[in-house]
């Protein structure tokens, strides 16, 4: 009788230690999405700008070939108007949905992925100083990556891309887009 009761106290305590890590990581958990929460709302304020990407670029090309110059400026700022208002609706929708659904999305994965210890780990570095510092420090990084890729693809990019425009509207039996204006030569003397 006392080993059964030696085993079942064993037993209760081996649960109770496995319920009490799991509580932990998930407190862990919880506090690495919260600390995600403006990387979350990023995310969301992206989703809604990349909604209405297309319609804001077909809406520039229209108001560029269509639009009498004299017309164009209000044109395009009543059209910035409406992209204005989607996004303010909008983006609030979605960054509210994009932190409540967080935890369910992100969580199993962490829960799967990282040990407490792990999970500590992370925890303190995305809090620590540097962290923090590298964020800040991270858009002018991508920046000067972007640039230095761009002016070093440029000229293989650039005839590639003039011939796209002509190629897609050909495939959708388009007229083919105006080409841009090239400046004049320059006089000879």
């Amino acid at each position: 009788m006392k080993s059964f009761k030696l085993a079942l106290l064993a037993a209760a305590l081996a649960t109770s230690s496995i319920a009490m890590a799991q509580d932990g990581k998930a407190a862990l958990i919880k506090q690495f999405i919260d600390l995600q929460r403006p990387g979350i709302e990023s995310l969301a304020r992206g989703l809604v700008q990349q909604s209405s990407a297309s319609i804001a670029q077909a809406g520039s090309q229209y108001l560029q070939t269509q639009v009498p110059p004299e017309k164009r400026e209000a044109a395009a700022k009543a059209a910035d108007a409406e992209l204005k208002k989607y996004f303010d609706g909008a983006y609030p929708i979605v960054r509210d949905k994009a932190v409540q659904v967080a935890p369910a999305a992100l969580g199993p994965i962490l829960e799967q992925n990282l040990s407490e210890d792990e999970l500590r780990q992370l925890v303190a570095w995305i809090s620590s100083p540097l962290a923090k510092k590298y964020q800040d420090l991270n858009p002018k990084l991508q920046t000067a990556l972007g640039e230095k890729v761009v002016a070093e693809t440029r000229a293989s990019i650039e005839p590639k891309l003039s011939l796209l425009g002509p190629a897609v509207a050909k495939a959708l039996g388009a007229p083919p887009p105006a080409a841009p204006a090239k400046a004049p030569a320059p006089a000879k003397k």
